[in-house]
């Protein structure tokens, strides 16, 4: 594997056992075997639930599953982490944006993984929430794909899983995702955003989010799943093609072949800046939206905005 992390070759063992390794990671520059690969990862997202007291006891854990690489490792990795908590409950939430040659494959996915966990699971649509799917409400506007689906994504999200009783939302933001967005922020000049926290974050309907992969590689992820015979083969996105996210993903994978590290500096850049920024100064004041109520930092959220855009 590249982007930090390796696949390897040739007379290597693995660091901990002498085995075949299936990687080698960079940082801090150790070679892993298939056992120790899934310990390391396992161990990992362990300690960043620990140390940043993502979960607590009696939480329901809304998990939110498109059936994808992330969402897959997210969802068996708290089930394993997990299991011991008697007072602890997971849920997995699909969201079913109604695009055409892709979310069937996806949700068919989801659906395997979750009979397979025994882990209860909750689909829910665009068109629930706002009357129609992705794919009409994009006709004559696919450029503004991931702008839209992402309000919506995030609305439908919120209200499944405040429906099913949630306390924490859980998603699959991986490293790379992480450094992607502290670029983009700062692409688009949102300080605001850049500062904000992501521990926890309860700015949606209350229901705080949490990132127990954000110390992980997309990389390592892939290969944590494929040595597990987990991994998700699946279409992608024909709406990808739109999003500054993808610029972003290919600028920073080049970066971080070439440079090993880029990524984990940026995060620690934004941490640096939110240790120092003056929040008065820099954050939005929250308020409720008049249309619909949810907290947001305008007098309508996006939702609601995107709604009256749309004739809605």
């Amino acid at each position: 594997m590249s982007q930090g992390n390796t696949v390897t070759g040739g007379g290597e063992r693995c660091t901990l056992c002498g085995e075949p390794p299936v990687i080698r990671l960079r940082e801090p520059g150790r070679h892993l075997c298939a056992t120790h690969l899934i310990a390391e990862l396992e161990e990992r997202a362990a300690r960043t639930i620990r140390e940043r007291e993502l979960i607590k006891p009696h939480d329901r854990i809304a998990v939110a599953f498109s059936g994808g690489k992330d969402s897959t490792a997210l969802l068996v990795i708290l089930s394993r982490l997990l299991s011991s908590w008697e007072d602890v409950s997971l849920v997995a939430i699909t969201v079913d944006e109604g695009i055409a040659g892709y979310r069937d494959d996806t949700i068919r996915a989801a659906e395997e993984v979750t009979q397979k966990l025994r882990i209860e699971h909750v689909c829910v649509s665009f068109t629930d929430l706002i009357g129609n799917d992705l794919d009409t409400l994009l006709i004559g506007r696919e450029t503004q794909a991931c702008s839209v689906c992402g309000i919506l994504r995030r609305k439908a999200l919120s209200v499944a899983a405040h429906n099913a009783g949630a306390t924490k939302i859980a998603t699959g933001h991986n490293l790379d995702d992480e450094a992607q967005s502290v670029l983009m922020n700062a692409l688009r000049g949102d300080l605001p955003r850049l500062v904000r926290t992501s521990d926890a974050d309860s700015s949606d309907c209350f229901i705080p989010r949490i990132k127990p992969l954000a110390d992980i590689s997309e990389k390592e992820i892939a290969a944590y799943l494929f040595v597990q015979d987990l991994f998700p083969f699946l279409p992608e996105c024909p709406y990808t093609r739109y999003a500054l996210r993808a610029e972003v993903r290919s600028m920073l994978s080049a970066m971080e072949q070439k440079h090993p590290g880029t990524m984990r500096n940026l995060i620690k850049s934004k941490k640096t800046i939110e240790k120092y920024a003056d929040r008065g100064a820099i954050s939005e004041p929250m308020r409720r939206c008049r249309e619909c109520g949810d907290p947001c930092s305008r007098e309508l959220c996006q939702v609601c905005m995107l709604r009256k855009s749309l004739g809605k």
